[in-house]
């Protein structure tokens, strides 16, 4: 009788599935922590049976299901090495969950040289008879915008402003915000950009009733227009052809236009952030 049959009739003895020992499990999360063979970037499956010798491919298999890890699944990340990560996130959160009696919240970022691509569009039938939308790949340059955008927090209410470029324009914007909330405390969730914190910050001090709130490094995710830029993505831009920048700026305005007419606030429910990091070694998954 073979290992794998004899496996079985033990484990039909006894009433419980015999899948690998716990040693097992060890010795396949320790040599994920080792350099894969030579030649390779990362490991798989067959490989860690192959290194280990004595272990199957589907006894590694089960250790990396239990363990939820697909070694060829990979995904990117920026981790924040902001030093006051904690009390920036928690005074952004704050002003998210709890925000100040008779003020306004504004999240505000741009979103800098949106290209005018032109291209023929169409939609394809497909061998099984399928029709799919799409575009050509290649496309014609017409030029770029650069779209500034305020989300009023508590009304879901989006104001944009159309610029070539993004130095001092950026003031600019903010001047509209400011105008057309005259006489209220105005709270502003910004990014770390240059060109929102100069050394001499003038018209931040000429306007006494705006605060200005900046995310922690690498943490854009606790600006909320940047949910709002990636609706404007998918909804208004993605796979459009625009002949000229004007085409663009018109077309996003009138995708405002109709968001702003049945605009929501986002739903902000998570009360505490933390910086994460990601995990060094396989092995601590036992532990």
């Amino acid at each position: 009788m073979t290992g794998r049959l004899q496996a079985l009739s033990d484990a039909g003895r006894s009433g419980k599935p015999r899948t690998y020992t716990e040693d097992t499990e060890k010795r396949v999360l320790k040599l994920l922590d080792e350099k894969p063979p030579e030649g390779y970037a990362q490991w798989n499956g067959r490989m860690l049976s192959k290194a280990l010798g004595d272990v199957s491919d589907d006894q590694v298999w089960r250790v990396l299901r239990k363990h939820q890890i697909q070694l060829e699944r990979l995904r990117s990340w920026c981790i924040s090495t902001d030093p006051e990560f904690g009390p920036k996130a928690a005074d952004i959160v704050g002003l998210y969950l709890r925000p100040p009696e008779n003020a306004v919240g504004m999240s505000v970022d741009e979103k800098p040289h949106i290209q005018a691509l032109e291209r023929a569009q169409g939609y394809l039938r497909l061998p099984n008879g399928k029709a799919v939308n799409g575009f050509n790949h290649c496309y014609q340059r017409h030029g770029t915008s650069t779209l500034f955008a305020a989300l009023d927090v508590l009304t879901g209410q989006v104001q944009a402003g159309h610029y070539p470029r993004r130095r001092r324009e950026f003031l600019d914007f903010m001047n509209d915000v400011v105008a057309g909330h005259p006489d209220k405390e105005i709270h502003v969730v910004l990014d770390n950009l240059s060109t929102h914190k100069p050394k001499q910050d003038r018209w931040l001090k000429a306007h006494s009733n705006v605060r200005f709130h900046f995310t922690p490094t690498y943490s854009s995710w606790l600006n909320q227009v940047e949910c709002w830029f990636s609706i404007l993505s998918r909804s208004a831009l993605q796979g459009a052809s625009f002949t000229s920048p004007k085409q663009l700026r018109e077309a996003i305005d009138r995708f405002v236009k109709v968001y702003n007419q049945n605009a929501i606030p986002f739903e902000w429910t998570k009360a505490v952030v933390h910086a994460t990091a990601p995990k060094t070694n396989y092995s601590d998954l036992c532990k």
